[in-house]
């Protein structure tokens, strides 16, 4: 985890997961939140719950979803990792 956080990068991250990620990850019985955003890395962290546990599709959805909206809204963010 990153020491530093950027608070703003933080937040950005966090709602654009709440508004437009983590509806359409519900809507499939899972979720997703956010745990940290290491800014000077460009490295934002998640955790998968419910339906996403054990899914074979969850990292394509990782990588073709969740990833690439967060780099196309925030050109900072190079990286997405996703924690148990």
């Amino acid at each position: 985890m990153s020491k530093k956080i950027n608070q703003d990068l933080f937040v950005q991250v966090d709602k654009i997961i709440a508004e437009k990620i983590r509806p359409n990850i519900q809507l499939d019985g899972g979720d997703i939140s956010l745990v940290d955003v290491n800014e000077q890395a460009g490295i934002v962290t998640v955790k998968l719950s419910g339906a996403c546990l054990g899914c074979p599709l969850a990292p394509l959805t990782l990588r073709l979803g969740v990833e690439r909206e967060l780099k196309q809204a925030l050109p900072e963010v190079k990286q997405l990792n996703v924690v148990e």
